[in-house]
């Protein structure tokens, strides 16, 4: 091993896998301060913004990802992989890292094959119950593979699997505000109930279709209000229907919230997709919440996220394709339950592995100094 410790961190896509390896890269840091650490993601991804906004150097490869209902453009996708692997190489071959690690995502896959065939250690974090294609291909070179979740040995080698759980925003873990301090900071009642209602950074049309249909009955919640975040990309026509239909007093509606750790903090109950980044947040937080998986996701992995809370009455659920119906009633009713409420947060907060970031990096130094 070289005499300062360097990492190669690649993956990203989604916030769901640059938040955990950000704050795997800092949780490096903090225990080894000269570590050099080098980002590999994808061309025209978030994490080629993302990353050098935490004060990360990241380099862009031109892989995507397959395209599994039109065969026929994959094509192009195969001579993307191929120039991605031989660009991976040269990324290795002049960084010289003494470990890579995999988040996840379109780069993972030709940089740590690329780094296990070169002989340096791979380990992998995999933050679904269900593992997706790629790590399941690079776990069988990888000397870590760090779940989240009881049973994954169904994809992975046992004796490689470390239960970590998995890392969330730093921000989250350092707020200390009371509910109603980020009521009054959100503008909000601090005596009625608050639902917050989000579906990711760009949202979601089904949880937004939910509420915009559900209008009538909230407006008629006298003791609850609603926060919902309805993503970027629908904000335009969602502000134009309620133009329409007239906004409810008790609907806050934003396109995006930029600081999360007030809005969960003034939150009674959550609405969210299932995401394993998002549930994780949930756990630590140990906020109640109804999951609505997308079922626009492979393996249909977020349906198995929220059923392994559910079955351990960590989370409510409802499917998809009966949010529309069902979704706001169900939450009204949840929020107007305290007993209800409390059982949910006791159980999921007995789910959370708050030092997540931490175990993952000792894991990736233990591998980086070649220890058993």
């Amino acid at each position: 091993m070289s005499q300062e410790l360097r990492v190669i961190i690649s993956g990203g896509g989604t916030g769901g896998h640059i938040f955990p390896a950000v704050s795997i890269a800092n949780a490096v840091r903090e225990l080894e301060p000269n570590a050099k650490i080098l980002f590999v993601g994808a061309e025209g991804r978030m994490e080629m913004q993302r990353v050098p906004a935490a004060g990360y150097e990241i380099k862009g490869l031109p892989v995507a990802g397959f395209d599994r209902k039109r065969l026929w453009k994959n094509v192009s996708v195969l001579i993307k992989l191929f120039r991605s692997r031989r660009m991976a190489k040269k990324i290795i071959k002049d960084f010289a890292p003494d470990v890579a690690v995999g988040v996840g995502g379109y780069a993972s896959g030709p940089t740590l094959n690329m780094a296990g065939k070169m002989g340096i250690p791979t380990l992998l974090q995999e933050q679904n119950s269900y593992a997706g294609v790629t790590n399941k291909l690079l776990a069988k070179e990888a000397k870590c593979i760090c779940v989240a979740y009881d049973g994954m040995e169904k994809f992975f080698p046992a004796e490689h699997i470390k239960f970590t759980g998995n890392p969330v925003r730093q921000n989250l873990l350092d707020a200390s505000l009371t509910r109603d301090e980020a009521a009054e900071k959100m503008g909000l009642n601090p005596q009625a109930k608050t639902i917050l209602i989000v579906g990711g950074s760009l949202g979601a049309r089904t949880i937004n279709e939910s509420v915009l249909s559900q209008l009538d009955t909230i407006r008629q919640q006298e003791d609850v209000q609603f926060v919902w975040q309805t993503g970027k990309f629908y904000a335009n026509e969602i502000a134009e229907r309620l133009k329409v239909a007239g906004k409810p007093d008790n609907l806050h509606v934003m396109d995006f919230i930029s600081d999360m750790a007030v809005a969960y903090a003034g939150a009674d109950l959550v609405v969210s997709r299932a995401g394993a980044g998002s549930i994780s947040e949930f756990c630590l937080l140990g906020k109640p919440v109804i999951l609505v998986p997308s079922p626009n996701v492979a393996e249909d992995h977020q349906t198995k996220n929220a059923m392994a809370l559910v079955h351990k009455s960590a989370a409510l659920y409802v499917p998809d394709a009966e949010a529309e119906h069902t979704l706001i009633a169900e939450a009204i009713n949840t929020v107007k339950n305290g007993k209800k409420l409390l059982g949910l947060s006791q159980n999921i907060k007995t789910l959370a592995r708050p030092n997540a970031a931490k175990d993952i990096a000792e894991e990736v130094i233990r591998l980086a100094k070649g220890e058993k």
